[in-house]
C-alpha cells in the first residue's frame, strides 16, 4: 500500500512517502510547505500521485494554523488523488519514534501537551509527575529543559531526532481509512482566536 503521510501540528512540519511500511522519502519543514513537500517526494521517488492508496494526517494536538493547514491539505489530496484519509495522533506519533518515552508538545501559554493517565492532555510543565530518570521528547521538552531536568527528567540534545513526530510513524499507526471529514483535530483546549472573541 502506498501511504503519503504528514504531520504539521508542531513548528517541525514531517511529510513521508510509505510503500509497505518502507518509507521512500522523509522530511521536515514547514506547514506551508506540505503539498510543495509531498509533490517533490513523490517525484525523487519516482512515484505517480495517482498510486497513493491512502493519506495520514496528523491530528494534533498541537498549533491550532498548523493542524487546520494539515487537515485542509488531507481533503484537497484525498479529493484530488481519490484515497481515502486516516488521522493519528501527533502523540502517538512522537511515542512511536521513542519507546519508553513521554511525548511533550509546546503548546505556548506556558503549557504542554502530552499523556495523562495514558490519555491526551494539557499541562502545566512543572505540573508534570514525572518518574526520577523518566526521558521525555518533543519540542515542549526541548523549550522547558531548564525546568524538567532539575524535576528528575532526562532530555535528549536539542537537536536530536526523537524529538519530532516524524511522518513515517503516523502511516505505521494508520487504522481505519475513511472520509477526509473523518479525521478529526484533537485541540484539548479553546483556539486563541476564540479566547479573544469570546473575552
Amino acid at each position: 500500500m502506498l501511504i503519503i503521510a504528514f504531520d504539521s501540528a508542531t513548528d517541525v512540519a514531517t511529510v513521508a512517502v510509505v510503500r509497505d511500511g518502507e518509507p521512500l522519502g522523509e522530511r521536515t519543514s514547514r506547514a506551508v510547505r506540505l503539498l510543495a513537500d509531498v509533490d517533490e517526494l513523490l517525484a525523487e521517488a519516482g512515484v505517480d500521485p495517482a498510486d497513493a492508496e491512502g493519506i495520514v494526517v496528523g491530528t494534533g494536538p498541537g498549533s491550532y494554523t498548523g493542524l487546520r493547514i494539515g487537515l485542509v491539505t488531507a481533503r484537497v489530496l484525498s479529493l484530488t488523488l481519490d484515497a481515502p484519509v486516516a488521522g493519528v495522533s501527533t502523540l502517538d506519533a512522537l511515542a512511536a519514534g521513542a519507546p519508553s518515552a513521554l511525548p511533550v508538545i509546546d503548546a505556548r501559554r506556558g503549557e504542554v501537551f502530552t499523556f495523562r493517565d495514558g490519555e491526551p492532555a494539557v499541562e502545566r510543565p512543572d505540573a508534570l509527575e514525572l518518574s526520577s530518570g523518566a526521558t521525555l521528547v518533543g519540542d515542549g521538552a526541548v523549550r522547558y529543559r531548564d525546568l524538567l531536568e532539575p524535576a528528575g527528567a532526562t532530555i535528549p540534545p536539542d537537536d536530536d531526532v526523537r524529538h519530532i513526530p516524524w511522518a513515517r510513524h503516523h502511516a505505521a499507526l494508520a487504522g481505519d481509512f475513511g472520509a477526509a471529514e473523518d479525521a478529526r483535530p484533537l485541540y484539548l483546549r479553546v483556539p486563541d482566536a476564540e479566547r479573544a472573541v469570546s473575552a
